[in-house]
C-alpha cells in the first residue's frame, strides 16, 4: 500500500511539474540549443539556407572592426555607469533613511524617473543636449562654451549623454532597494558609533557599507546585466546607426544590426550574442566573488 501510494504521489508531483518542464524545455533549452546551432553556420532565414562554417563566425567577432568597437563602447559603458549608480544610490538612500522633514516627498520624486519609459527618456535627454537645447543654453550663459556643442552628433560626447541618462534613470530604482536594506539595520548600531564619536562619514564608510553589501552584489549583478544589453537608448539616440563614428554603437545595437539588417548575418549575430553572454556570466560572478560578504546582522 506505501508503495503504490508512493508512486501515486510521485505521479501528481510529476504532473504538477510537467507544464513547466515543458514551457522551459521548448523556449529555453530548445532555443539555447538552436542558437549554438545557427552560431556555427551561415544562415538566411528568409530562404531556410544553413552553410556549416564551423567557429567562423566567433572568430570573426575577434577580426571585426565594429564589433571591437561595440565591445570597447559596452565595457566603457559599463565600468562607468554600473559603479557610479550603485555608489550614488547608495548615498541618496542613506540621506533619505534620515528622519527629515519632507522626506517622504523627496523619495516620491526621486523615485519618478523610473516611472518614465525608456524611449520618453531618451527623446527628453535629446533635446536637453541638442544644439539648441538648455544644456548649451546654460553653458553658455556662464560662458563655460565659447560656442554651443553639437551633443547628438559629437563623437566625444554621445556616448556620455548615454551614460548620463542611464545612470539618472536608473539610480531610482536601485535608490529604493537601499532604502529598504538601512531600515532593517538596527538603530541601536548607529546610537552606539555615536558614543564613540564616529562622524558621518565613518557611520557610512563603517556601518552602512559592509551592512549593506548583499544588496550591493545584487545592485552590481542587475546593473551589470542591463547595462551590457544597453540597447533602446542607444537605437534611438542614433537612429539604429550607431553614430556618430560608431560612438554610440553597443553589443546589443550590432547583435540587432546584423540579424534584422540588410546584410541578414543572423549566424554572426547569433554569435555574438552567445559570446555577450558569456561575458556577462564572467564579470558578473567575478563582481559576485569580489563583493561576497554575509550581512554582518
Amino acid at each position: 500500500m506505501k508503495t503504490l501510494q508512493r508512486r501515486r504521489e510521485n505521479l501528481q508531483g510529476w504532473g504538477f511539474v510537467l507544464p513547466a518542464v515543458i514551457v522551459l524545455s521548448i523556449f529555453v533549452v530548445a532555443s539555447i540549443l538552436f542558437a549554438l546551432y545557427i552560431s556555427l553556420h551561415k544562415v538566411n532565414l528568409f530562404t531556410g539556407y544553413y552553410e556549416f562554417i564551423g567557429l567562423d563566425n566567433y572568430i570573426r567577432i575577434f577580426t571585426d572592426t565594429k564589433s571591437k568597437v561595440a565591445f570597447m563602447n559596452t565595457a566603457k559603458f559599463v565600468c562607468i555607469v554600473v559603479p557610479t549608480q550603485t555608489f550614488l544610490a547608495l548615498v541618496i538612500a542613506y540621506v533619505l533613511n534620515f528622519k527629515l522633514k519632507g522626506v517622504k516627498t523627496f523619495r516620491t520624486v526621486f523615485f519618478l524617473p523610473t516611472l518614465t519609459s525608456s524611449a520618453a527618456l531618451t527623446m527628453i535627454f535629446m533635446f536637453l543636449f541638442s544644439l539648441t537645447g538648455p544644456v548649451n543654453h546654460l553653458l553658455l550663459q556662464f560662458n563655460i562654451l565659447a560656442e554651443p556643442i553639437n551633443f547628438l552628433k559629437n563623437a566625444k560626447f554621445a556616448l556620455q549623454v548615454i551614460m548620463a541618462m542611464n545612470i539618472w534613470s536608473t539610480i531610482p530604482y536601485y535608490m529604493t532597494i537601499y532604502l529598504a536594506a538601512l531600515q532593517e539595520i538596527p538603530d541601536s548600531t548607529y546610537e552606539a558609533a555615536n558614543v564613540d564619536g564616529a562622524n558621518s562619514f565613518q557611520k557610512f564608510f563603517l556601518i552602512t557599507v559592509p551592512q549593506v553589501k548583499p544588496i550591493t552584489t545584487f545592485v552590481l549583478l542587475v546593473g551589470i546585466i542591463g547595462s551590457f544589453q544597453m540597447f533602446d537608448q542607444a537605437f534611438i539616440f542614433s537612429n539604429g546607426t550607431g553614430e556618430p563614428q560608431n560612438a554610440t554603437l553597443t553589443v546589443a545595437l550590432l547583435i540587432f544590426r546584423n540579424a534584422f539588417g540588410q546584410n541578414n548575418t543572423m549566424g554572426f549575430a547569433t554569435a555574438m550574442a552567445i559570446t555577450l553572454s558569456i561575458v556577462i556570466f564572467i564579470v558578473s560572478y567575478i563582481a559576485q566573488k569580489i563583493n561576497k560578504s554575509e550581512s554582518l546582522y
